[in-house]
């Protein structure tokens, strides 16, 4: 192995590992624990039935969570493509990274003081936390274009999905142990607080494994300050993209069905908590058993991708979507292995679907602008996106039922696989300037 392969090499293991180190904050704090607790504490605060007032609205306690991850995105719709900008006009992806990153984490960790009735220091610490994971994921998409070739981007893409279930899971295999030992609070705020921690420790090697500059852009800021920059570049890419319209189109196809995918796996423990009554056991174990199943999913989906072309199979998992959201909407009270079942099919799927769109996004973007367009593309898959807890939320607060808020999310699968079936890929990429794979 040559010199500079083997720097290629040692900068991928780098993201591998980021991926291993953040994606606690998508599967402990968003999926199992935080969507519950928050619930909780608002409800020990005004009762299961009554409402807290967030600037002046009245909010049911079961919408909460959905709603401050809507607000939370609004904000990230301006924040992400800045990033991103900035990201790619300095070339500082990976201190941005980090940085972003770091933020987030030490989110998490404060909060180990939510409690009681202290359901806005949980609100304002998961919207912060939110907000950094957001960020930095969106300079960490960007990086599969940097560290792989268009030959090889599909296992690349892959691998990282997968590494990162592994981590995911392996604190939440911990934090189970931890669950026959303490009482649901307890566990729940020193679960968050431990995501955080894992985080900040697992991401400090990244910094000597990753090059300081990486991209193509101009390395430093030519004139005036770094921010007016960055949002003169974000202004260019808005004014870009729309001579890419292939792209957006995919784009588009992307954000309904992600809002799909994102939203079930955010409320699923809510789900399982507030509408099954399953006890925290049964929830640990389904969750942990999706991050180690997903791992085969994600190395199998993306190999099947390979041989047959990643639209197809990226359709073929939406389709498994609707079924699985169909099943949850029959499964029974209490009934364990019903759950256990769902959630295994899920897992099948939930990592390939997500790690093959991020494959064929990053070949429809032309050189020299990924970190911004995969500001776009991470507003929708920064561990949720707009739509879908809003609409999950609004049901709920309408119905009072969890069954009929999770059965309005199919909308996003069948809508999202009408339009993705529609978008030519292959024109797109050759529009883009990248060179097509053999089979798409």
């Amino acid at each position: 192995m040559t010199a500079v392969a083997e720097r290629t090499d040692r900068a991928r293991k780098g993201w591998y590992l980021y991926g291993w180190a953040s994606h606690t904050f998508p599967t402990v704090v968003v999926t199992v624990f935080m969507s519950r607790y928050l619930t909780s504490v608002a409800e020990n605060a005004v009762g299961r039935n009554g409402r807290v007032h967030v600037l002046g609205l009245p909010i049911a306690p079961g919408s909460l969570f959905a709603y401050t991850v809507t607000a939370s995105t609004v904000v990230l719709v301006l924040l992400m493509p800045l990033v991103g900008a900035v990201a790619d006009r300095t070339r500082r992806k990976r201190d941005i990274m980090l940085g972003c990153g770091w933020v987030g984490a030490a989110a998490c960790v404060a909060m180990v003081a939510v409690a009681g009735t202290n359901w806005a220091l949980g609100v304002g610490l998961f919207a912060v936390a939110f907000l950094g994971y957001s960020c930095s994921i969106v300079v960490s998409y960007s990086l599969l274009v940097d560290l792989s070739v268009a030959a090889d981007r599909d296992r690349a893409s892959s691998v990282g999905w997968a590494i990162s279930y592994i981590g995911g899971g392996l604190l939440l295999a911990a934090d189970f142990a931890l669950s026959l030992f303490v009482d649901k609070p307890t566990l729940a705020r020193i679960a968050l607080c431990t995501a955080g921690l894992w985080w900040i420790l697992f991401s400090l090697p990244v910094r000597r494994m990753l090059p300081r500059e990486l991209g193509t852009g101009i390395g430093t800021a030519r004139s005036g300050s770094l921010l007016a920059e960055g949002f003169g570049q974000l202004a260019a890419t808005v004014r870009h993209v729309r001579g890419f319209p292939l792209t957006l189109a995919f784009l588009g196809a992307f954000l309904v069905y992600n809002d799909g995918i994102e939203t079930v796996t955010t409320v699923a423990a809510q789900y399982g908590d507030k509408e099954l009554q399953l006890s925290d056991t049964v929830l640990l174990l389904g969750i942990l058993l999706v991050q180690f199943v997903a791992y085969a999913g994600a190395l199998g989906v993306g190999r099947l991708g390979e041989r047959i072309g990643a639209k197809r199979v990226v359709l073929g998992t939406l389709v498994v979507w609707i079924v699985a959201v169909g099943i949850a909407y029959e499964l029974q009270v209490g009934v364990a292995w019903q759950f256990f079942a769902l959630a295994g099919l899920i897992a099948l799927v939930l990592g390939g679907s997500q790690a093959l769109s991020r494959s064929i996004f990053s070949r429809l973007i032309p050189a020299g602008s990924e970190a911004q367009y995969f500001a776009f593309y991470e507003i929708s898959d920064a561990g949720t996106s707009f739509l879908g807890p809003l609409l999950f939320g609004l049901a709920y607060q309408n119905t009072g039922n969890y069954r009929s808020a999770l059965i309005s999310l199919v909308v996003f699968f069948v809508v999202g696989f009408v339009l993705l079936l529609l978008v030519p890929v292959r024109r797109g990429i050759v529009a883009a300037g990248n060179p097509p794979p053999e089979r798409i």
